[in-house]
């Protein structure tokens, strides 16, 4: 067996364009993936692309895929997920592409603002992973004045669930009482700016993303979506910040 023609099963699942490497680790271990119509639960098995049959659910994988990158301004009250098993209204619903797509990272249901959307599995892979440290811009609102104690704490990192945070760039928005904030972060953990705030007595009354990598959201109403333009991708590609 050639083994330069070898690849890691995640990988070939997510580069299909089918889900991300995260959901494909998940889809393996959940004992969904056969290769050869055996049933194989290890991400990480090395798999021939030019001979052996992938398949998920039993549904084998697409080749010659199309990439979409979309961006949405996601309005609160939707899932950031494909699908949702209360019946919530998803991110999916406001945007009508007839591809597979999914979402890139998380926007909690009450928060607002940029979402990126794609079948590319790798771009995705590599925007969540920590080690890229992608960087994310939040317009937040709390419930009372930030005072510069909290902040710079903020600005060091704090503790959040027995693990501290990274460093923040935290800039309070002019003529507002010192209760709306620009939060930049890298990390990605799971609703990690409200906790931050939450780790210094303030409770967020609005969050809304404004800037991913190198994109924002100008231009955008709440609810609107567009497809990236080819010098976006290839920024977004290229990009580490």
């Amino acid at each position: 067996m050639d083994e330069q023609n070898l690849v890691r099963l995640n990988k070939h699942i997510s580069g299909s364009g089918h889900t991300s490497r995260r959901k494909a680790d998940e889809l393996i271990i959940e004992g969904r993936v056969t290769v050869n119509s055996s049933t194989v639960m290890e991400p990480g098995t090395k798999i021939n692309p030019e001979t052996d049959v992938v398949k998920v659910d039993g549904e084998g994988l697409r080749k010659n895929i199309k990439y979409v990158y979309i961006l949405l301004n996601k309005p609160a009250g939707y899932i950031t997920s494909t699908s949702d098993e209360r019946n919530r209204k998803t991110v999916l619903d406001l945007v009508g592409v007839n591809l597979r797509i999914y979402p890139v990272g998380r926007l909690d249901y009450d928060s607002e603002g940029l979402l990126l959307l794609t079948n590319d599995g790798e771009l995705a892979n590599k925007l969540m992973h920590p080690k890229f440290e992608v960087r994310k811009t939040y317009l937040v609102k709390v419930n009372k004045p930030i005072d510069r104690k909290s902040l710079q704490k903020m600005e060091k990192g704090v503790l959040v669930e027995g693990k501290m945070t990274g460093k923040a760039v935290v800039q309070v928005v002019p003529n507002t009482d010192n209760k709306q904030m620009r939060i930049s972060i890298h990390e990605g953990r799971n609703r990690e700016v409200r906790k931050m705030l939450e780790s210094v007595g303030l409770f967020v009354r609005k969050l809304k993303r404004i800037e991913y990598a190198n994109l924002n959201i100008k231009g955008l109403k709440t609810g609107e979506w567009r497809y990236l333009s080819n010098e976006e991708i290839k920024k977004l590609k290229g990009s580490n910040k």
